[in-house]
């Protein structure tokens, strides 16, 4: 954005930008209405509410000569195509890298479930065995 209110005041810097609403959506959560403003007040935009629940938000009237085209050179560099490409390389690889740990992860948990299914119908089997050697005895018992 500072990269284009840069290009804007070389060419626009004597227009103003009309004032307009601010969706009333992002005012719901918080945090999205609290980054949105800051986004908005870091380039020279000022932000006003029409209620006390933030929800009616809106941007007053600006000239493009008054914004700010200037960005955090810590966090946001520009980098040569060669470097981004290697970024992506590094992002891929190491997503690769996950889907494999996350493929393996599943793979024991499905084991287990199928341990877990087998060792239940063991136990309800074993319980079965138990009432029934349990009922015979009686049975036995009671008959003589």
């Amino acid at each position: 954005m500072a990269h284009a209110v840069h290009w804007a005041q070389k060419r626009w810097s004597s227009y103003k930008i009309e004032g307009v609403a601010l969706a009333s959506k992002d005012g719901l959560n918080e945090d999205t209405r609290l980054r949105r403003d800051h986004f908005l007040r870091s380039l020279g935009f000022e932000v006003a509410y029409a209620d006390a629940q933030h929800m009616k938000g809106s941007i007053k009237d600006v000239h493009v000569g008054n914004l700010h085209s200037t960005w955090n050179n810590d966090k946001v560099q520009i980098i040569e195509i060669l470097e981004a490409s290697q970024m992506l390389e590094k992002a891929e690889k190491n997503m690769i890298e996950q889907e494999v740990t996350i493929r393996q992860h599943e793979d024991r948990v499905s084991k287990y479930k199928r341990e877990d299914t087998g060792l239940r119908f063991t136990i309800a089997c074993l319980v079965t065995f138990a009432v029934f050697q349990a009922g015979l005895l009686i049975w036995i018992a009671t008959h003589r």
